[in-house]
């Protein structure tokens, strides 16, 4: 059973907090819990740094400070008390809207009263809140407590609070050496109403992991809350290289010696395929647009050009993230490489091959896995699917989901894929985004290739109303494509490659005998006496088979079944030297055609 697990991660993005609260009174020298918590609401952190916290004194009516702006802000609170005060205490604490997962505090020195760091442990970071002494040999000897508390791992570890010293004292430089100040130095934080001090800080730890970017850092505007600014930073988090990839690689556009690899990523990402004859003496090849390598996209599309026919290449797909690019520095994050993965070239003097032709799925899961059940022994060299697979794609994710269900299903990181547009592909908010997602043949969802000896034509029906219909709303012009593909048809059928072709195989969604076809006109007086073996279709949702005549038509026409299990076929095509066997089953295995021309 093919699996529809999807999941696709945003940007880790983490706002760090720091904040003087002074207990919530503020400088009108009124205690106001509300307003300090709607300080932090209004910044809407991931996590706070608190000072100043009184929990059970007479001064505070008995209340727990931490768990009063816990509930007001809907955070969790960690406190960590650092003296007795009467009748409770006071000390330090953490907001955080994870629960944290370890907890530690360490006791500092001051000797105007004890001090106290807490270190949070989170999922993906380590927060660590103090506030130091008023002395500075204290806060010289609190510096060696702080470093032995960063735990070695790969997780960054952020120490924030009210460090009670200015950016050149001797403490703030020695902090520096192993500590990144992320915070605005220059921009004072104390006294809250005109700050001319810069005594609270938000940094990370320069040793361990570093796998973030610092975006914007600020001093809040709140003059009257308490005595100290609340200060935050914004920074984004690193992916890990297993959240990356949001799809295999899957091959598309296999001519002209060339092969293109097409992937998805869960962010914009840089990328690059890796690639050579065996895995050990590999090139390298990235998308270069106009002098710069593509780096902000997260559909990946990249040719392999100039590979040798019938050889076996191996690769795999690379993709880093950038965390920040600037015009003069950038910052990244890992690299997660691919698999190896192999695909062979096609032999451009072969005589035989086998494809498989899958319709009209319209993103039903189990009628594609009915059907797959079919080919799972058929050893096919590419794969089409036929217009109407991906049904109405209303945006990125559910277009996502489903090719990626199609092109695993069909092994389609070694096997090539090529995807007709039906008139459902045409339609809904996304229809313009799924040429993102393939690489046409010719750059045109309609065109021509040969697979050894035989041609293979595929054109592009467009709608299946005409263009002034009431439910496209003036959006569409599929009249000029038709033209188009007359002029491209009328060089196509008079070309060398058509003429010399052993085989000459039509593919189109809707059909030109069997059915009302807009292109009928156009297109009709060219196929008259076009010398195709055979025209395969879909669109009617019933197997049908019109023989070479029976409709006037100068070659067999074949036409693929429904949507639904009992209706649904894969046909399979096969040339073998100067025979081209065209084999319809349904979604049992029962064979519902077996022709050879």
């Amino acid at each position: 059973m093919l699996a529809m697990a999807f999941s696709a991660f945003s940007q880790d993005y983490l706002k760090l907090m720091s904040y003087n609260v002074r207990n919530t009174k503020g400088m009108d020298g009124i205690r106001n819990l509300q307003r300090v918590a709607n300080v932090i609401i209004n910044e809407a952190p991931d996590v706070v740094a608190v000072q100043e916290l009184d929990s059970m004194t007479t001064r505070s009516n008995q209340q727990y400070v931490l768990g009063e702006l816990a509930e007001r802000t809907q955070m969790h609170a960690t406190y960590a008390p650092a003296i007795s005060f009467q009748g409770g205490k006071y000390g330090i604490g953490i907001l955080s809207k994870e629960t944290p997962l370890n907890i530690r505090t360490y006791p500092l020195p001051g000797r105007e009263e004890a001090r106290m760091l807490l270190v949070a442990e989170f999922e993906n970071y380590f927060f660590a809140c103090t506030h130091l002494s008023l002395t500075e040999e204290d806060r010289l000897a609190s510096l060696d407590i702080i470093k032995s508390s960063v735990v070695k791992s790969n997780k960054p570890y952020f120490l924030a609070g009210d460090l009670n010293d200015q950016p050149d004292s001797k403490f703030i430089q020695a902090l520096q050496q192993d500590f990144q100040v992320l915070t605005h130095i220059k921009k004072p934080t104390f006294p809250a109403p005109e700050p001319t001090e810069t005594i609270d800080y938000i940094a990370a730890w320069k040793h361990g992991s570093n796998d973030f970017a610092n975006l914007s850092a600020q001093v809040l505007e709140e003059p009257i809350a308490s005595d100290h600014r609340p200060l935050s930073v914004q920074l984004r988090m690193a992916l890990n290289p297993s959240e990356l990839f949001r799809t295999k690689p899957y091959l598309q556009n296999p001519v002209n010696n060339g092969m293109t690899l097409v992937w998805e990523t869960t962010i914009p990402a840089y990328s690059w395929v890796e690639y050579g004859t065996d895995t050990l003496n590999l090139k390298q090849k990235r998308l270069i647009i106009d002098g710069q390598a593509e780096f902000n996209e997260s559909i990946h599309k990249i040719r392999l050009e100039d590979l040798t026919s019938g050889q076996t290449y191996y690769y795999r797909v690379c993709s880093q993230e950038i965390l920040q690019y600037k015009a003069y520095s950038k910052k990244f994050g890992h690299i997660a490489n691919s698999e190896f993965y192999s695909f062979t070239m096609p032999d451009a003097e072969t005589d035989s091959f086998t494809a498989v032709i899958f319709n009209d799925l319209h993103q039903r899961p189990n009628v594609f896995q009915a059907l797959l059940k079919q080919v799972e022994k058929v050893d096919y060299d590419f794969v089409v699917f036929n217009g109407d697979c991906i049904d109405d794609p209303a945006n990125h994710d559910q277009a996502t989901r489903f090719i990626k269900l199609l092109t695993e299903g069909v092994h389609g990181d070694h096997t090539p894929t090529l995807f007709i547009r039906g008139n459902h592909e045409i339609r809904n908010a996304y229809s313009i985004g799924l040429r993102k997602h393939f690489d046409y043949v010719g750059g045109k969802t309609y065109g021509a290739f040969n697979w050894g000896d035989t041609r293979i034509v595929m054109l592009d029906c467009g709608e299946d109303k005409t263009d002034d219909h009431k439910e496209y709303s003036g959006l569409n012009d599929f009249t000029q494509l038709r033209h188009e593909q007359v002029g491209f048809l009328q060089e196509e059928l008079q070309s060398k490659a058509f003429k010399k072709a052993d085989k000459r195989i039509l593919i189109h969604h809707i059909p030109l005998y069997g059915c009302d076809n807009l292109c009928w006109n156009l297109w009709e007086p060219l196929f008259r006496k076009a010398p195709f073996h055979v025209s395969i279709n879909a669109h009617t949702h019933r197997f049908a088979y019109h023989p070479k005549g029976s409709l006037k038509n100068n070659y067999p026409v074949v036409i693929g079944g429904g949507n639904k299990v009992e209706n649904a076929t894969v046909m399979i095509l096969e040339k073998k030297k100067d025979e081209l066997r065209i084999k319809v089953l349904d979604a049992t295995g029962k064979v519902l055609l077996d022709i050879v021309e």
